[in-house]
């Protein structure tokens, strides 16, 4: 029989993904599963980026440039100067979604064998991206004690080697909700001069910060133009995960042209899908203002919920919609399936994402689980009620 690759068998499954299976055998039982396992959020998409594909007039549905339309690229500056990012339609290529985004910055960027390093846990497709790059993921461990603080500085600087090419941020954070501050900001700064390395920041959650805190880009930082690049997407700012269009954001002139080489091999992103995100750059403020409204009481439903439970601990988010909270039990992969295969509270119950997916050092986050609170507040309320209930009931 012919024999698969390495690295194919070295590809992670989804921790997000991967009980699907059991939570629709749930349902075929008659169960009601709420979902928290995953960041697909029920807030409505902007009506004019659907009425943006409704009602256009194309006749042929051709080829998009690679690096996406310059009038979209264009209108994509203009927004990111509003949010103190000083760039033009030259140093954007809009993706296929920010999964393909960080494929290509990482194919420009690495050679096999190469290294970056990722304060972890981490969106877990970051450890996929990298294996299919040939690319070795050096985790610098955030604690839970610490409410995912970026680790001290002291900590990189024991990982750094021939090999590293990068620092790997995500802010606000998937899965913890954490918010790098200006001051950590300054310090991935310092670090990445000292070491002439890139500086990659994922800020598809730019929009989503509470208690009055403010988003720092690392394309807003002096002094760092050429080490650093942003990874975007409209699927979350827009409620738009279906259209999968993203981009890569850098001031680096050599970098993007590699990147566009990546772009072009792959043709074009969608028409369809730019058409839509280009008129998403037109929703008003206003959308933005109710949403984060509603994600701020979702968010303080959940935890108030959560530390009520004997035993829980939990990290408040300081933005995006999720949050890690430790469990009393050593294996929440052993939970999280127990929970949809063989329990229930009148028929309903939680799918949680067990957040070992979201750590590459071994062992790690075997207590922890990723709760998005994409759901309404009375169903948070019910979800966590359940949950308290599994927990009694766990056997192991």
């Amino acid at each position: 029989m012919p024999k698969i690759s390495k690295k194919g068998q070295l590809m992670p499954a989804s921790p997000i993904r991967k009980l699907v299976p059991y939570a629709e055998d749930a349902k075929k039982r008659g169960v009601h599963v709420f979902h928290l396992n995953i960041g697909q959020p029920d807030i409505k998409t902007p009506k004019i980026a659907l009425d943006a594909v409704k009602n256009n007039n194309i006749k042929t549905l051709s080829y998009a440039r690679s690096e996406g339309s310059e009038t979209y690229r264009t209108k994509l500056a203009k927004y990111y100067k509003k949010n103190n990012i000083d760039v033009n339609h030259n140093n954007i290529i809009a993706t296929t979604g920010g999964s393909e985004a960080l494929f290509f910055t990482i194919g420009s960027i690495t050679d096999p064998g190469d290294e970056i390093i990722i304060p972890e846990p981490f969106y877990a497709n970051y450890n996929g991206f990298s294996t299919a790059s040939g690319v070795k993921v050096v985790p610098v461990i955030s604690k839970i004690e610490d409410n995912f603080a970026l680790p001290k500085i002291e900590e990189f600087e024991k990982l750094i080697s021939s090999k590293t090419k990068a620092i790997l941020i995500c802010s606000p954070g998937n899965p913890t909700g954490y918010l790098y501050s200006d001051e950590e900001i300054e310090k991935l700064k310092a670090i990445v001069l000292k070491h002439d390395l890139f500086l990659i920041a994922d800020e598809v959650y730019r929009e989503f910060t509470y208690d009055g805190l403010k988003h720092t880009s690392v394309l807003s930082v002096k002094g760092i133009e050429n080490n650093a690049i942003v990874i975007d997407s409209v699927s979350k700012r827009y409620s738009m995960c279906g259209a999968r269009i993203g981009c890569i954001v850098a001031k680096n002139e050599e970098f993007i042209k590699t990147a566009i080489k990546f772009a072009q091999a792959r043709l074009s992103p969608p028409t369809y899908a730019l058409l839509a995100s280009e008129a998403a750059l037109d929703t008003p403020q206003s959308y933005f203002d109710d949403v984060i409204e509603e994600y701020v009481e979702r968010r303080n439903t959940l935890i108030t919920a959560l530390e009520k439970i004997n035993g829980v601990k939990v990290a408040k988010p300081k933005g995006a919609f999720y949050c890690v909270a430790e469990l009393p039990v050593k294996d929440t992969d052993h939970f999280a399936q127990w929970i949809l295969e063989s329990f229930h509270v009148n028929n309903e119950t939680v799918m949680v994402a067990p957040a070992s997916g979201f750590y590459s050092t071994k062992g790690e986050g075997k207590n922890q689980i990723r709760m998005a609170y994409v759901l309404n507040k009375s169903d948070l309320e019910r979800s966590v009620e359940i949950l308290a209930e599994a927990l009694k009931q766990y056997p192991n």
